[in-house]
């Protein structure tokens, strides 16, 4: 029996946020099985991690394959270690495919130091607008594309094309905008991954936070994911480092028959 537990990341209320499934392994299974779950769980991630040594080693799945960096997973797992491995422990320290990550806890607010993408502008092209329904101002390229948006209402209102989607140059499409009342307002897809829209996109914002913060001059970034279910990021960009802070809350735990 393996124990899963399902958390709510960048939230404080259940039903809210990312939700991510955590598998805490006593020693690696198969690619193929960590696979399996992933697509029986059906989310935009499931995370397995192993402590090895001082540390825990970190791997994510989609749906549709492993990926290098997942921020509202990482929360996630952090969340769980804390509450049921290690609730002693302040700073947990992860190896993954994107590097060392480290989360530390505040009482209950987790703060996670990630990699911050080296953002290029690229030229807006129509196909970008094809996808989107409205013709981004500025666009930038990392691991995924960043589509810089007239307005928080055209982010909020996009319905984008899917499937044309994926002919697009990077990993995931981000679309944003200047908030109303947060410095920026985004969404994320990810067809690629067979995941439509990420509800919270941790990774993400390893894009998005160095393109705000060059575009409003200042390093502190309050960020909104306008997904269904919302979610909450309070970031900070430090040289080529981004800390990514938020809540996240326990839905379930389970069994699996395996």
């Amino acid at each position: 029996m393996m124990k899963c537990y399902v958390v709510d990341a960048f939230t404080k209320e259940v039903f809210k946020g990312n939700p991510a499934a955590v598998c805490v392994l006593d020693s690696w299974i198969s690619d193929e099985l960590m696979q399996r779950i992933a697509m029986e769980n059906n989310l935009s991630e499931t995370a397995f991690t192993v402590k090895e040594g001082d540390a825990y080693r970190l791997r994510w799945f989609t749906p549709g394959g492993e990926i290098d960096l997942c921020g509202h997973a990482t929360l996630a797992t952090a969340y769980v270690l804390a509450h049921f491995a290690e609730p002693e422990e302040i700073t947990f320290h992860f190896h993954t495919m994107g590097g060392e990550l480290i989360v530390t806890r505040d009482g209950e607010l987790l703060s996670m130091d990630f990699p911050a993408y080296d953002m290029k502008e690229v030229p807006v092209s129509d196909a970008m607008t094809a996808v989107i329904g409205v013709r981004p101002v500025a666009a930038y390229m990392g691991r995924d594309l960043v589509c810089v948006l007239p307005c928080e209402d055209d982010v909020r209102a996009a319905k984008p094309d899917m499937e044309a989607m994926k002919s697009l140059d990077g990993l995931l499409l981000h679309i944003t905008a200047q908030g109303k009342e947060y410095d920026c307002v985004s969404r994320s897809f990810a067809p690629k991954l067979n995941v439509i829209e990420d509800p919270v996109c941790g990774s993400g914002h390893c894009h998005i936070v160095p393109v705000w913060a060059k575009a409003l001059g200042k390093n502190t970034i309050n960020a909104y994911q306008a997904s269904k279910r919302g979610g909450e990021l309070y970031c900070r960009l430090d040289g080529n480092r981004v800390t990514l802070a938020g809540y996240a809350c326990l839905y379930s735990v389970a069994e699996l028959n395996i």
